[in-house]
């Protein structure tokens, strides 16, 4: 997820808790991630209701999209791992 950039950053210092946000990674790879996402959260139910849980609570529309992107690469490591019939090295 960090490689892709997606991965959440906290901006939080003693007791100040600043706001999250993405950076860093793989801008192409974010971009593909994306336009996937879009067309999974049409498609695929289980994302689509999760976009929709996370909109439903009032997160706003990139985050819940960001969300989408995290979610869709655990699912692929998840199936990587399966395929390989073991877990992938870290």
């Amino acid at each position: 997820v960090s490689l892709v950039g997606v991965a959440p950053m906290s901006h939080d210092s003693g007791t100040l808790r600043g706001k999250r946000s993405i950076h860093g990674g793989r801008a192409e790879i974010r971009q593909v991630l994306y336009m996937a996402s879009m067309s999974a959260m049409r498609h695929e139910p289980r994302l689509r209701d999760f976009y929709q849980s996370l909109r439903a609570r009032g997160k706003e529309g990139k985050v819940a999209i960001v969300a989408v992107m995290r979610k869709m690469l655990v699912i692929l490591n998840a199936r990587m791992r399966d395929a390989q019939g073991g877990s992938i090295p870290a």
